[in-house]
């Protein structure tokens, strides 16, 4: 075990002012701040849901000046997990399209859906997005969080599909995985022309062969989807069957007081049978610009996780703490109200929602676990996930003043005695890790010497011991080192 000059560290630390977050301590929206993400679509599994998002990535000119986001660039996918829905692991950024991505033939990925299902006697994970506004690509993999692939080398759906060259924007799927082992996509949104904005005609929805690759059928149009605009959702709850989607931009007054919902909405229809026909239902999502003064589209994903029901959206309010303003979109968290047995009007709040279950420190915790952090970044950590962009992670980029933190620790009345933090560096610096704050309590100081950038454990005996749950914190200083995660020993 090494030895530290506990008063050395504290004179370290004392002179260190931490970095701004841009999301308050306590608040759970945006689910990250590391990253930009767009789109956000929920996948449950073995007790984790995982978001998958449209990877938003600032656009500048030439002169250094921020531009507007027209999601040209964007070929990557975001992902990231949580147990408990306030610390979320970060598993990196799928290369999806364009020549370094996995469908090479394609030139953007928005809007992602995931699903699994046991193909073979194993599970398999499918991943579907849109290539700018000209079809669907779908890649699968052995593991929620990848390496995917792409297993037809071409498009899903494209304009040569049937009943699919006249859609507008031929885009945004959303999968359903019925009870009985079918699976349903729905794509589609657009207006054709402004005398066709009550009722577009661009809503689609096709079954999935039981490969979860091609297409069993041909697409079928949703009818009377008033005023679509984008953004495809689908829902079994209670034996009925919800397709969501955005309202466009061409509502008036009039149109809104007779349908009972406002332009860019997030509106929902139903039906007996996921085929349709759907009839009109609930509003259930204002736009952002209701709840945090910055609006744009609205996009959602409503998902059910331990008992209760949630709603995941994307909103501005990272870009607008960063001093950004370019339609450059981050993902929340709210609860879903269910009324009546179907989905019911939610709220779009900062705070976010409440902590699911507590964090268990004496498992080894990836260290880009995190619920709030600042002057960070994360990398890819493995060859694996070096080459396809999602897999292991990794902290880096650290500076003084670097911290994160994760929420709901329950150290129990065990008494740990010591941490291991798994670090990899060229460089030296500390560690500070405290309880309920990164000016809390310190429990340990964690040196940081170069390694040669080999992975190294540190063990440190605890200078305070804690007992019951806490807010744990990790405050950094110095720089060239990374970190890979930590645990508790008792």
């Amino acid at each position: 075990m090494q030895v530290i000059e506990t008063h050395t560290m504290e004179e370290i630390f004392e002179r260190i002012k931490p970095c701004e977050a841009f999301k308050m301590q306590g608040n759970h929206n945006p689910v990250m701040t590391q990253r930009f993400g767009a789109d956000p679509y929920a996948l449950v599994y073995d007790g984790r849901v995982y978001l998958y998002m449209t990877g938003d990535d600032p656009m500048y000119d030439e002169n250094g000046k921020l531009k507007e986001n027209t999601y040209g660039n964007i070929n990557k996918i975001n992902v990231v997990s949580s147990q408990d829905l306030v610390n979320w692991t970060d598993h990196g950024t799928v290369y999806a399209a364009s020549e370094s991505g996995a469908a090479k033939w394609g030139a953007n990925s928005w809007a992602p859906a995931a699903t699994y299902k046991k193909i073979d006697g194993k599970d398999r994970f499918f991943l579907y997005f849109a290539n700018n506004g000209n079809g669907i690509a779908v890649l699968s993999a052995d593991s929620p969080v990848g390496p995917f692939i792409d297993p037809i080398n071409g498009p899903l759906i494209s304009r040569k599909t049937p009943n699919c060259a006249e859609v507008t924007w031929l885009f945004d799927p959303a999968v359903l995985m019925d009870d009985d082992g079918s699976a349903y996509l729905y794509v589609g949104g657009g207006v054709p022309s402004p005398d066709k904005a009550s009722n577009p005609g661009t809503a689609r929805v096709v079954k999935l062969a039981n490969d979860m690759i091609s297409l069993d059928g041909d697409p079928q149009p949703i009818e009377n989807v008033a005023f679509l605009f984008e953004d495809s959702g689908i829902n079994k709850i209670n034996d009925k069957y919800y397709y969501s989607y955005c309202s466009n931009f061409s509502m008036t007054r009039e149109d809104e007081e007779k349908h009972g919902f406002e332009q860019g909405e997030i509106v929902t229809l139903v039906s007996d049978s996921p085929m349709g026909p759907f009839k009109p239902y609930r509003p259930v999502l204002k736009n952002p610009e209701f709840f945090f003064g910055l609006g744009g589209n609205n996009h959602h994903c409503m998902f059910e996780f331990k008992n209760q029901w949630y709603i995941t959206y994307h909103s501005r309010i990272l870009e607008e703490a960063m001093g950004m303003n370019g339609g450059y979109r981050s993902t929340n968290i709210d609860i879903l109200d269910i009324k009546d047995g179907g989905p019911s009007v939610s709220k779009g709040t900062r705070e976010g929602v409440k902590q699911l279950s507590y964090l268990n420190p004496y498992d080894e915790v990836k260290a880009v676990t995190m619920s709030n952090s600042a002057g960070i970044n994360t990398v890819q950590y493995g060859d694996d996930a070096v080459l396809s962009g999602s897999g292991d992670m990794i902290v880096s980029v650290i500076k003084d003043g670097s911290w994160l933190s994760v929420e709901g620790v329950d150290f129990g009345d065990e008494k740990p005695f010591e941490i291991c933090m798994k670090i990899k560096s060229s460089g030296e610096g500390a560690i500070r890790v405290s309880i309920d704050g990164y000016d809390g309590q310190a429990i340990a100081y964690v040196p940081v010497e170069a390694s040669g950038n080999e992975d190294e454990d540190i063990f440190i005996a605890l200078e305070y011991v804690p007992e019951g749950v806490h807010d744990l914190y990790f405050t950094f200083a110095g720089s060239d080192y990374e970190v890979i995660s930590w645990r508790f020993l008792k």
